[in-house]
């Protein structure tokens, strides 16, 4: 992955490249679709950005995945 995309990560949101490497590591051979795989993804990415996720925020969420509604472009995001 392109370093520069890690540096505007990290600049964002203060989480480091090794934690962002570690966590897509993790996520190496997981279902996506599986609830509780993606339940413990997103308590993962807002334990490292010291963020809280609330019940209906992790709903939707899940549903965004499931429905892949979610972008297929990481420069979008960041």
């Amino acid at each position: 992955m392109n370093d520069s995309i890690f540096d505007k990560v990290e600049k964002k949101t203060n989480v480091k490249r090794d934690d962002i490497i570690r966590l897509a590591k993790s996520l190496s051979g997981k279902d996506l679709n599986d609830d509780d795989n993606l339940r413990k993804l997103i308590k993962d990415v807002a334990r490292l950005a010291g963020k809280e996720v609330s019940k209906e925020k992790e709903e939707k969420i899940i549903n965004a995945v499931k429905k892949d509604k979610v972008p297929k472009d990481i420069n979008k995001v960041i």
